[in-house]
C-alpha cells in the first residue's frame, strides 16, 4: 500500500473517532447510562 494512502486512512480514522466523541459529549444522557452500566459491574 502507498505510504501516503496509509497516512490519509489513519488521519481519516482519527478524525472519525474525534467526531464520534464530540457527538457523544452533546448527549449527556448517554454518559449517564454508560456510567450506570459500568458501576453496576462492581
Amino acid at each position: 500500500m502507498n505510504p501516503t494512502l496509509k497516512k490519509i486512512l489513519i488521519y481519516g480514522g482519527l478524525l472519525l473517532v474525534l467526531a464520534l466523541v464530540f457527538v457523544m459529549y452533546t448527549q449527556p444522557s448517554l454518559f449517564i447510562t454508560l456510567s450506570n452500566q459500568f458501576w453496576s459491574c462492581f
